[in-house]
């Protein structure tokens, strides 16, 4: 009888309409991130030039964010989350790529640009995931019509970053972000492999706290400092913790369960949640009706699009040899050997 009401986690986060709102929730968290990060450095006196004070304080938010997903986890499953012996090093490395190496470019890079940008140069992350699933992970299949939504994404950084005959661009500021989002997608990876072997709120909820520590080590040791102005500071802090837990657990349950294009090519509303969210919170009306800014999301939306109609859909009838000798352009690897490269991991 008590089997007949167990939760079918596979066939729950399986399902197209729990990876559709699940997925849409998740970025318009992240999206309510950029200008949320931008008012935590008011509220608690960071100093933006300070590279220390802003690692400092993205360790703070995201220790918090860990201690969070751990008690919730372990309230939920009635058991303390800890990782087995055997998976610690897995900890170690999701919480290198997904909290230390990408917040710290993250923080930085933000520090430079404006929410709107921000944004999105950050939606540049689903290609780079895409791409890592395909050639470093070898989890899915390179296609043509994954190549023209790559190209479509890129092309919209581009104009973003137009301005007139000039092509601006600052390693401090668009170079870390877009840094962030490879260290994102390789994060993502990392998350859909180790899954397999480890609880999945277990593994996000340890990789935020040793990433995060790690973080407020080297900003404490290397002269950073943040001082809150009120109790507004801290229901800030409070929010940017929950919406990482939030997400990051969500996610990495919708990766164990799903191909990893089809939960990342939702995150072409990213761009479109920080921008919303950047003019309304920040002001920056200006640049998000820009008719470059207003491009720029029209490209990087139409080719995770294109991707999310086209980029797993059979072009052909594997009967037919015709197509299949045509269509041979398509990068792809043998089963065997995707999962044996799976296996290492």
């Amino acid at each position: 009888m008590r089997d007949m009401f167990k939760f079918d986690a596979q066939k729950f986060f399986s399902k197209n309409i729990v990876v559709v709102f699940g997925a849409l929730l998740c970025c318009m968290l992240w999206g309510s991130a950029f200008p949320c990060v931008k008012l935590g450095y008011t509220l608690f006196n960071v100093d933006s030039s300070s590279y220390s004070s802003l690692i400092l304080f993205a360790g703070v938010r995201f220790t918090l964010a860990g201690v969070l997903v751990l008690i919730f986890g372990s309230i939920t499953q009635r058991r303390l989350l800890l990782p087995k012996r055997g998976n610690i090093w897995r900890v170690l490395v999701v919480a290198l790529f997904q909290t230390a190496v990408q917040y710290t470019c993250f923080y930085i890079g933000l520090a430079h640009l404006t929410g709107v940008k921000s944004s999105v140069l950050n939606g540049l992350g689903v290609f780079f995931t895409i791409i890592a699933a395909c050639f470093i992970f070898r989890t899915e299949r390179f296609t043509i019509v994954k190549l023209l939504g790559c190209v479509l994404g890129f092309g919209g950084v581009l104009i973003m970053n137009l301005d007139g005959l000039n092509f601006e661009f600052t390693f401090a500021g668009e170079g870390l972000i877009i840094l962030s989002g490879i260290s994102a997608a390789m994060a993502a990876g990392f998350v859909k492999v180790f899954s397999r072997h480890e609880n999945t709120t277990t593994l996000c909820g340890w990789q935020f706290l040793c990433g995060g520590l790690a973080l407020v080590i080297i900003g404490a040791a290397s002269g950073g400092s943040i001082r809150p102005q009120s109790g507004a500071s801290f229901a800030m802090l409070f929010y940017l913790a929950f919406l990482s837990a939030c997400a990051f657990t969500l996610q990495g349950y919708l990766l164990k369960y799903n191909p990893v294009s089809k939960v990342a090519v939702f995150k072409s509303t990213n761009p479109l949640f920080g921008a919303l969210f950047s003019a309304i919170i920040l002001g920056e009306s200006e640049q998000l009706l820009h008719y470059t800014t207003l491009l720029a999301l029209l490209l990087v939306c139409g080719g995770i699009l294109i991707i999310n109609l086209l980029g797993e859909r059979r072009l052909y009838d594997p009967k037919r040899r015709l197509w299949r000798e045509m269509l041979k352009f398509r990068i792809r690897l043998p089963r065997r050997k995707m999962r044996r490269r799976a296996r290492r991991f």
